[in-house]
């Protein structure tokens, strides 16, 4: 089984989504709440278009 993305509402009412990996293992997380699954959604869309290869730095 794949990673997959899910998105779920917090105990705020915020929408959120975490990427988890195929053992069940949280991977990422948006870090921030959204108002609207739409938004939530839209925000998994960034991360998969601005960083299908993004470059590995250390700080």
């Amino acid at each position: 089984m794949a990673g997959k993305f899910e998105v779920y509402a917090d105990a705020k009412g915020e929408y959120r989504w975490r990427l988890k990996a195929s053992n069940g293992q949280t991977i990422a997380t948006g870090g921030e709440g959204y108002a609207s699954k739409a938004n939530a959604k839209a925000g998994i869309e960034s991360v998969r278009k601005n960083a299908p290869e993004a470059e590995i730095v250390e700080v």
